[in-house]
């Protein structure tokens, strides 16, 4: 079955034959696009074997020119995949992950006046890629798929009013009666799913200036599947697709997981490999490893996901000194074999809180015991710890360089948070400023904030330093690692 006929059957899996103009001539487009890029497939499986360094362009050195001059640095440690969290155009109210136009990057990450063509932008991110190809580090970056910011052309449209053209590309309705069994992912923060705005509500699983996709309307997906293929055009070696189990809605479901979904992330995988073989895409689901699991399918949904089970249950064993937690999580009847050709990228800290929600009240208190030293540091109501990881052991570095030992010696591709290679504490002020910013006092601000590389390069020539000592030990443990392969 070639690509055509494989993207028509998910089609119309999803929509039926209600919409065959729509898919028809997206098809002949996705043929004539992939035949004028033609674009050279990635090595087969590559990232099974990446060292992932995840950064915020802007807080790791200012922008895409200082993210340049630090290749090197990167290359040092021992890093061969760029993932850039949220780089496209945006109000920057939950850093960046609320897209304003999903074909712009922020002009600031180029150090260009806001009114700068995009154009220009798009030239100087594919000469950024091409020096990070030439030291052989790919990049992919961080897209969401599930929602727009409410700043979004569609969505701006969208309420004006139900005869409005773009009205059905997110979900209104006259009450709040709807979609009852959708939990709040947003404890403390945000106290309902629903949103009022002018005598009707949308429906939103973040914030509210964060409004879901309907993916019932088929332009939702054509168009959302324009966007990887404009980017995958410019260069980029993968996505990042956040809050991918929330895609599709149906009332009387709790909206997660949902069968259409995985048709959704199919076709989705479809695209890529009809533009360019090798592609990553990777699948951020907070869910249990059954259900994400199931996003990887036969080999024919994402490449990669996270494992996020196993990350708490390494500093659980660590806690308690027993290998048991991480033993437990990683069993065939908790974690199930995957097929061959995908990977669990495994990590110890992230952009966002230490995630709790996957744990026993039990394994919840011993978490809370040993690593939330600050009532600061609590996110959705005990659900999360926001804090570094040099902060969640209180900068000792024998247990920083072990954790990240545990990481690396288990199977999956590891990520590296930008910062914790040198013992970055949690942020005081960029929490203030973006507290202030975003109108909300968002926990996770204290995980992120800038780098200060003159305070680095000092530390980094004195050997008796924290960052030198952790940046050495992680640094020799990447290099042990490459000598084995997946």
């Amino acid at each position: 079955m070639d690509f055509k006929d494989l993207l028509r059957y998910y089609f119309v899996q999803i929509y039926e034959e209600k919409f065959l103009g729509l898919i028809e001539d997206f098809l002949e487009e996705l043929e004539s696009t992939a035949k004028n890029l033609s674009l050279a497939a990635l090595p087969s499986q590559w990232y099974k074997d990446a060292v992932i360094y995840s950064i915020y362009v802007d807080l790791f050195n200012n922008d895409f020119q200082g993210l340049s001059e630090r290749l090197d640095y990167l290359e040092q440690l021992g890093i061969d995949c760029l993932w850039l969290l949220p780089i496209l155009d945006s109000p920057m109210r939950d850093a960046g992950f609320d897209i304003r136009d999903y074909r712009s990057m922020r002009r600031s990450l180029f150090s260009l006046p806001e009114d700068a063509p995009a154009e220009i932008t798009q030239q100087l991110f594919r000469e950024f890629l091409s020096q990070a190809h030439q030291k052989n580090i790919r990049v992919i970056f961080d897209i969401a798929l599930n929602h727009t910011s409410d700043q979004h052309k569609w969505f701006q449209e969208s309420r004006k009013g139900p005869e409005n053209p773009y009205r059905n590309y997110y979900i209104w309705n006259k009450d709040t009666n709807k979609y009852k069994e959708t939990r709040l992912l947003f404890k403390g923060l945000c106290p309902s799913n629903w949103e009022y705005d002018n005598e009707w509500y949308y429906f939103h699983r973040f914030y509210e200036f964060q409004p879901d996709l309907n993916y019932h309307n088929p332009n939702v997906l054509l168009e959302m599947s324009r966007n990887l293929i404009f980017w995958l055009s410019q260069g980029i070696d993968g996505f990042r697709a956040d809050a991918i189990p929330f895609l599709w809605k149906e009332d009387g479901t709790n909206c997660e997981n949902l069968p259409q979904t995985h048709i959704i992330v199919k076709f989705f995988r479809g695209v890529i490999d009809a533009i360019r073989p090798g592609s990553l895409l990777l699948a951020e689901a907070c869910q249990p490893p059954n259900e994400v699991v199931k996003y990887f399918g036969k080999g024919d949904e994402c490449h990669a996901g996270y494992h996020f089970p196993l990350m708490p249950q390494i500093f659980i064993s660590m806690a308690l000194g027993d290998r048991q937690p991480v033993q437990k999580i990683l069993r065939p009847e908790v974690t199930p074999p995957i097929p061959k050709i995908c990977q669990w990228v495994t990590f110890l800290r992230l952009h966002d809180e230490l995630t709790l929600e996957m744990v026993t009240p039990e394994e919840r208190e011993i978490m809370n015991t040993h690593y939330r030293h600050d009532i600061r540091w609590n996110f959705r109501e005990g659900e999360g710890i926001s804090a570094r990881l040099a902060e969640l052991f209180r900068f000792d570095q024998r247990k920083i360089l072990q954790a990240f030992s545990i990481m690396l010696t288990l199977p999956g591709s590891p990520v590296i948070y930008y910062g914790d290679e040198l013992g970055k504490g949690n942020d005081e002020e960029w929490f203030e400023y973006m507290k202030t910013l975003s109108g909300y006092p968002d926990s996770r601000f204290y995980v992120r904030g800038p780098l200060n590389w003159k305070e680095i390069e000092i530390s980094l020539k004195d050997s008796s330093s924290l960052s030198s000592k952790i940046f050495i030990g992680l640094q020799t443990m990447l290099g042990i690692r490459k000598d084995f392969k997946a």
